[in-house]
């Protein structure tokens, strides 16, 4: 991959991980950083679900691809911050 692919990826994760982020109900108890990481990793799983249900590329803006990846990095943040608030950590 080379450092435009990266570069790239990381935007993007960015702007998943906020938008997942947000369709969270309630306050969020983990950071910026795990907040990208989970965008990051949102878009990298969503792009092989949409790929596999061959919506990945379609004209225009890939809206479906966008719904799937920003609902990974919702449940994604949501299974993060359930599992650091935990009583006694």
């Amino acid at each position: 991959m080379e450092i435009d692919g990266v570069i790239s990826a990381i935007v993007i994760g960015i702007v998943i991980g906020v938008l997942g982020r947000l369709a969270v109900p309630g306050r969020q108890r983990i950071g910026v950083l795990w907040t990208i990481a989970v965008g990051i990793l949102a878009a990298l799983l969503g792009s092989a679900v949409a790929s596999a249900f061959d919506v990945a590329d379609t004209d225009g803006v890939d809206w479906i691809e966008w719904l799937i990846q920003i609902g990974l990095a919702a449940v994604g943040v949501a299974a993060l911050d359930r599992s650091r608030s935990r009583p006694g950590r």
